[in-house]
């Protein structure tokens, strides 16, 4: 068996395992309910705020790209408008 297959089985053993040592804990049904919904809770709100850190990491990737995307066009203008008048000027 590989590595991976293993890791994969355990890992899911120890999730199955703490799912039902919650649900068959001593705590009253109320309890338990309160405590699936506040972990639910704070797994999403960890969820939101991580896509929100990749978004705004890809937003100031973008806005660099773009940068440098103008600031090569500007070169690219200024080098062909150089090119342009001394071949005017050659003429």
């Amino acid at each position: 068996m590989s590595s991976s297959k293993i890791l994969l089985g355990f890992l899911a053993g120890a999730a199955a395992g703490a799912a039902l040592g919650i649900l068959f804990a001593p705590d009253k049904g109320t309890e338990t309910r309160r405590k699936i919904s506040e972990k639910s809770q704070d797994m999403a709100n960890s969820m939101k705020d991580n896509f929100n850190d990749f978004v705004d990491g890809m937003k100031d990737k973008f806005a660099s790209a773009k940068d440098d995307a103008g600031e090569l066009a500007d070169k690219g203008l200024s080098k062909f408008n150089n090119l342009k008048g001394e071949v005017k000027n050659a003429m």
